[in-house]
């Protein structure tokens, strides 16, 4: 008898690798300027820096407490008082992950029963959708319009947000600001999506953690300071956007007393602690970075502006993100039906590599006139970026190359 070949779980069939990974890859093999994954190419802030050395001299290289080191706990709690006035309690409410990667996937594991629904606004960051997949859940999608007017946000209809829900949600994710749109949703939004919340008995996830990158007059809301949303509410962020170290990998969340210890036994099994000195630098970084959020902010401003330009100039149809550092951008004045198509063709013939929006979207979805690109880059990328496509954009030719490349 012939051996039995083994195989795979089921599950793993139903999801694709990273686009954003593999659009990297891509730009690593054509020497493309990566303008497809967000992690800053310019220097983390000395301050973080010092004190993870600082740590590592002192000897913290061993495991700390499997929720996270007292001092990182601390100094979650105490930022968050500080800056909205909400007591957390760094003994009971917070769990250290490694990154907000895996404080997503321990959450939805520690709250979603496999058939439950969870809410998601679409497009999504591509991970939520593996994350459903695993945890067992079934997605009830509300989709995000593209704005109206240029300077307009990113916007969602009350009536397709209270279809969504039903007595199976168990979960509502909430990106803000959000990746890929850009939109920094409204306490109005957040209020509507509360209401649902309530109604329904839904947790409320929210994936916070671009919360100091917002531009123009746009305010960052907090849901867990919602009125109701504070014991329904699992609050997420990490130091990699803010403090430009995305290769840390320290992230928390902050629940609610009688959640957090789910969340913590599921932690625990996955990979049991966040590395201890870059938990002391952290904690550093949160107790002494005040001065340096607007200094981020007005950074990422002026990256935003920049590329903004270079993207009109070279043909594309942008929209102004109000958050995060992300730009959605329409294809459809170079005649290509395909995003990913097109974004083949752009990194391998032209060398500027961005990400087909279509992996933000559920599979078979019709959208595919979009792409993404990240301005989370030093002035010399976003240079290299515009001279790339002054010189090597030509709309004719896209259909025959990118039709090439597919």
């Amino acid at each position: 008898m012939a051996a039995t070949r083994p195989r795979t779980s089921q599950k793993t069939a139903l999801f694709t690798e990273s686009v954003i990974r593999e659009m990297t890859r891509l730009a690593l093999q054509h020497g493309a300027v990566n303008l497809s994954q967000g992690f800053p190419d310019f220097p983390a802030p000395d301050f973080i820096k010092d004190a993870a050395r600082a740590a590592i001299q002192d000897n913290n290289n061993q495991y700390s407490v499997t929720w996270g080191a007292k001092p990182l706990r601390d100094a979650i709690a105490a930022d968050l008082t500080r800056r909205y006035g909400r007591h957390v309690d760094p003994d009971t409410q917070v769990t250290v992950c490694c990154g907000a990667t895996e404080t997503m996937i321990a959450t939805l594991l520690a709250i979603v029963d496999p058939g439950d629904e969870i809410v998601v606004f679409e497009p999504f960051y591509e991970n939520y959708g593996p994350d459903s997949i695993l945890s067992g859940a079934v997605p009830k999608y509300v989709p995000l319009h593209p704005p109206r007017a240029r300077h307009e946000d990113w916007w969602f209809d009350a009536d397709d947000l209270a279809r969504a829900f039903s007595n199976r949600t168990r979960a509502v994710i909430i990106n803000t600001p959000n990746n890929p749109t850009g939109k920094v949703f409204t306490r109005a939004e957040l209020s509507a999506i509360a209401a649902e919340c309530q109604k329904w008995g839904a947790i409320a996830i929210t994936d916070e953690i671009y919360e100091h990158i917002v531009f123009d007059a746009a305010e960052h809301v907090p849901m867990a300071m919602i009125d109701g949303m504070a014991d329904r509410t699992v609050t997420i962020n990490s130091t990699s956007k803010t403090f430009s170290v995305t290769g840390w990998r320290v992230g928390w969340a902050v629940a609610p007393p009688d959640i957090a210890p789910a969340i913590r036994k599921v932690h625990d099994f996955l990979t049991v602690g966040a590395a201890t000195p870059l938990q002391a630098a952290a904690a550093a970084a949160l107790s002494t970075g005040a001065t340096y959020f607007p200094e981020l902010r007005a950074s990422y401003q002026a990256r935003r502006d920049r590329l903004l330009g270079i993207l009109d100039g070279a043909g594309f149809e942008p929209f102004v993100p109000r958050g995060a550092y992300y730009i959605m951008a329409g294809i459809d004045a170079f005649g290509v039906p395909d995003d990913r198509a097109f974004a083949e063709y752009l990194v391998a013939e032209v060398g500027v590599a961005c990400v087909p929006a279509s992996s933000f979207f559920r599979p078979h979805a019709a959208v595919k006139n979009l792409v993404r690109f990240c301005f989370c880059k030093s002035a010399e990328t976003l240079t290299a970026a515009g001279e790339r496509f002054a010189r090597g954009l030509r709309p004719a030719e896209i259909p025959q190359a990118a039709s090439r490349n597919s």
